[in-house]
């Protein structure tokens, strides 16, 4: 049976299933083996006429992959508008799922083995995504309500082509921090995203060993129908990287290459990634949103999410605690300050004003403390962590605090969020 779907088609699932999609490699004895998703597949037909080598077939039932047949070309990949194409199970090599099997579904089989999906991933998206969701005690699952995701449609070895068609600087000139927002446009790729997940930039060039560029990560700072609604495009917030965490000189290649593109510049891109830092869908959902810097591009694109969606009056309350050295060095301030009240509450801490006390996030957290923990408790609130790694400590003591002031122990409450799927933090 085919689960409810968001306004946009996408369909929400219950219980998360996550798509991998690379070429094929063999572990010990096992493969991947392509699927096609019954519940959200609208028999179109594309699939078919699009596979160069007759690997998927129809009956009156189901479309399905034939896999002694399908070598991964990806040829069916992008012109597929719902994303059921874009599946896979881990499977022992000699048996795979039959077509009888294929042909009998409502819905694709749960994996059999969530753990070895997870490391099909990208070495390095997989790495990355271990260090950022340490702070919440490992991975988790999305919030119950939010969409599905599609994962992994591109990958490093066959990246899709973007088109840059906005560089636009979003921190005042006399900031220290470049901080830019890009725009790019996938064209006629079927390209689906999600507020809270990343796609992967390949920087051209070669390291000093002579080998090529490995991808960086970047968050998506647009809503799931784009940065401009009606294309095909999503948009990222990126700093030029120029020193590293302990402040010595460094030049960032993907984020300087980035930076520095101007309209009408190609761009490698892989992905999307991520299946958990997603927003809840269903109404009467709250969501606190705690970052830094660049950290705001998720926070960014669940707020326009809602933005754009105010008149349907569905969503709970929006609360953000953003954290930067002043307002000119903070990205967005000048749309942020435009924003309705009764949309979304903002709390911004700067640490470097002249003759002005530092205030970080965790302090404007203590300052809404009858807020917060309200928020806390309320199940149907969803609390997202972004930003520099560093912040983590003080937003947790600062939470502990509360919960102390107001007779809660934080302790206790930590692994409830965490069993609700209402506690996301990704910080590097």
């Amino acid at each position: 049976m085919a689960g409810p779907k968001d306004s946009l088609g996408f369909v929400i699932r219950f219980n998360y299933n996550e798509t991998v999609m690379n070429a094929p490699t063999e572990t010990s004895s096992l493969v991947r083996q392509h699927l096609i998703d019954p519940e959200i597949c609208i028999r179109c037909n594309t699939c078919e006429e699009m596979c160069p080598i007759d690997a998927i077939t129809h009956d009156g039932r189901n479309y399905v992959i034939k896999f002694e047949i399908c070598n991964w070309c990806n040829d069916c990949m992008g012109p597929c508008p719902t994303g059921a194409i874009d599946n896979s199970r881990t499977v022992a090599s000699g048996q795979p799922y039959s077509l009888e099997d294929q042909y009998s579904w409502d819905s694709l089989p749960a994996p059999t083995n969530p753990e070895i999906a997870a490391t099909e991933l990208p070495e390095d998206v997989t790495r990355i995504t271990e260090i950022a969701q340490s702070g919440q005690g490992g991975p988790s699952s999305p919030p119950w309500s939010a969409a599905h995701p599609y994962v992994n449609l591109f990958a490093p070895n066959k990246p899709v082509t973007a088109t840059l068609t906005g560089n636009f600087r979003i921190t005042g000139e006399d900031a220290s921090a470049d901080i830019r927002h890009i725009v790019l446009d996938f064209g006629h790729t079927t390209f689906p995203v999600l507020e809270g997940q990343s796609i992967g930039i390949i920087p051209p060039g070669t390291d000093a060993n002579g080998k090529p560029h490995t991808m960086r990560l970047y968050s998506v700072a647009s809503p799931r129908n784009g940065e401009r609604p009606g294309y095909n495009n999503l948009s990222l917030t990126v700093k030029r990287v120029t020193e590293d965490h302990e402040g010595k000189a460094t030049k960032g290649i993907c984020s300087n290459y980035l930076c520095d593109l101007e309209k009408g510049a190609q761009v490698q891109v892989c992905g999307p990634y991520g299946s958990t830092f997603l927003m809840p869908n269903h109404p009467g959902s709250s969501i606190m949103m705690i970052c830094t810097g660049t950290g705001s591009a998720p926070m960014r694109a669940m707020t326009e999410r809602r933005r754009r969606r105010m008149a349907l009056k569905e969503g709970g309350e929006l609360f953000l605690f953003f954290g930067a050295r002043a307002a000119n060095e903070l990205p967005y301030f000048g749309p942020l300050m435009k924003l309705p009240k009764e949309l979304i509450d903002i709390n911004f801490a700067f640490s470097r004003v002249p003759n002005q006390p530092k205030q970080y996030v965790q302090d404007k957290i203590r300052e809404r403390h009858e807020d917060v923990v309200r928020m806390l408790k309320d199940e149907n609130c969803y609390i997202y962590i972004c930003g520099l790694k560093g912040m983590e400590r003080g937003v947790d003591e600062a939470f502990r605090d509360i919960c102390r002031m107001h007779g809660e122990d934080w302790e206790k409450l930590l692994p409830v969020l965490r069993s609700q799927s209402r506690y996301h933090v990704e910080t590097y």
